[in-house]
């Protein structure tokens, strides 16, 4: 009787959260991996969705860290920052036209011969190819055996977009896009340090101040160098290739030249690319196959120099990357940004180092990259 007068015990109260620490995180501040995982997933999928947004605005981020410098010199001639971002930018485009139509004449040439240059390819490879018809031919003949007798429907017919409406297309959106870049590049040069200020502005403490002044000069040196530097060596390359070609009596040496230095951004892929494309082009320059195999061999003896002796002593260890995350790099963000993608991959993965580099809960994933 007694025991059923005793209150009783009050109920256990669920732990309250605590207030120091928002919904999902733990005692140390930091997200749960798999909510960490899907910010990842997310930002991936916004940068492959709205590349045409982001491509121009970090092509353009980029160009800023390499003309700065001479934005900085205009400057200290008593040049306003607007009129000088605006004389850089005018030279930019002026050097980018002035290359185009120097090179249309012998790439116009080279597209009216492409039906003849295709036939004639196509004939030094018939041999190749024949067993490739033969067993074509064979499994066509299997194909058709096993579908005897079954009631098939007819092909739907899918219309597709025409070579004139793809190219359209295509020649519209690299407009937009280079437009776009340009008068971003414009605005970068002449705001200056503005962005810079108000990030500093906003930031409540003088550690963190500092640090955001130490990345930004940081990454503004190290990109302005490695840039300026890159381009130097691939220009070297390309001069090579021109005088090369033009020793070896190639058919428009500018254009391979121009070409050379133009592919050697995109590591190991660019290679690649030239060695397939001058094999192409001695082959069907030259009648005998030795005359024709010393137009890749003298690109050869040019990019061992340039990536085995030149590069590493120009460049340093500084700025050097691991070359299987360089490879890596360029495959993620080629299928991200395609071309563009591999051309920028680099730079974006220098820039992401040094941010490692100066960030203490990052500083395992900077040794990482390094080589």
């Amino acid at each position: 009787m007694l025991e059923s007068l005793r209150p009783e015990p009050p109920p256990e109260e669920s732990p309250r959260p605590d207030p120091k620490f928002p919904a999902g995180e733990g005692a140390s501040g930091t997200r749960s991996p798999a909510l960490n995982g899907l910010f990842i997933l997310a930002a991936f999928y916004t940068l492959y969705l709205a590349r045409t947004f982001f491509l121009p605005i970090v092509l353009a981020a980029l160009l800023s860290f390499l003309l700065t410098p001479v934005v900085r010199g205009l400057k200290k001639l008593h040049i306003p920052g607007g009129v000088a971002a605006a004389i850089v930018v005018l030279g930019l485009l002026g050097a980018l036209g002035l290359g185009i139509y120097e090179l249309s004449g012998p790439a116009y040439e080279w597209a009216q011969q492409a039906p003849r240059t295709f036939r004639k390819l196509e004939s030094k490879l018939e041999q190749l190819k024949k067993p490739v018809q033969t067993m074509s031919n064979a499994t066509a003949q299997v194909e058709k055996i096993t579908t005897v007798g079954n009631n098939q429907a007819p092909p739907t017919v899918v219309q597709q977009e025409t070579l004139g409406e793809k190219l359209f297309s295509q020649t519209t959106d690299l407009v937009t896009g280079g437009a776009v870049m340009l008068i971003f590049l414009l605005f970068l040069l002449a705001s200056g340090d503005l962005f810079l200020r108000k990030l500093i502005r906003v930031l409540p403490r003088i550690a963190d101040k500092r640090t955001a002044v130490e990345i930004a000069r940081r990454i503004e040196d190290d990109i302005s160098t490695y840039l300026a530097t890159v381009t130097m060596i691939n220009g070297g390359l390309g001069l090579g290739t021109w005088g090369a070609m033009a020793l070896l009596r190639v058919p428009n040496p500018l254009l391979w030249g121009v070409m050379a230095w133009a592919v050697n951004y995109i590591p190991y892929l660019g290679a690649m690319t030239m060695y397939a494309v001058l094999t192409m082009v001695g082959f069907l320059t030259f009648p005998s196959t030795g005359h024709a195999l010393m137009v890749p061999g003298a690109f050869a003896v040019l990019n061992i120099l340039e990536a085995y002796l030149v590069t590493p002593l120009v460049l340093g260890k500084r700025l050097t990357l691991n070359p299987v995350v360089v490879f890596l790099g360029l495959t993620f963000w080629g299928w991200i940004w395609g071309v563009a993608g591999a051309i920028l991959a680099v730079p974006i993965m220098v820039v992401f180092k040094i941010f490692c580099d100066h960030s203490e809960p990052l500083a395992p994933v900077g040794e990482f990259l390094g080589d």
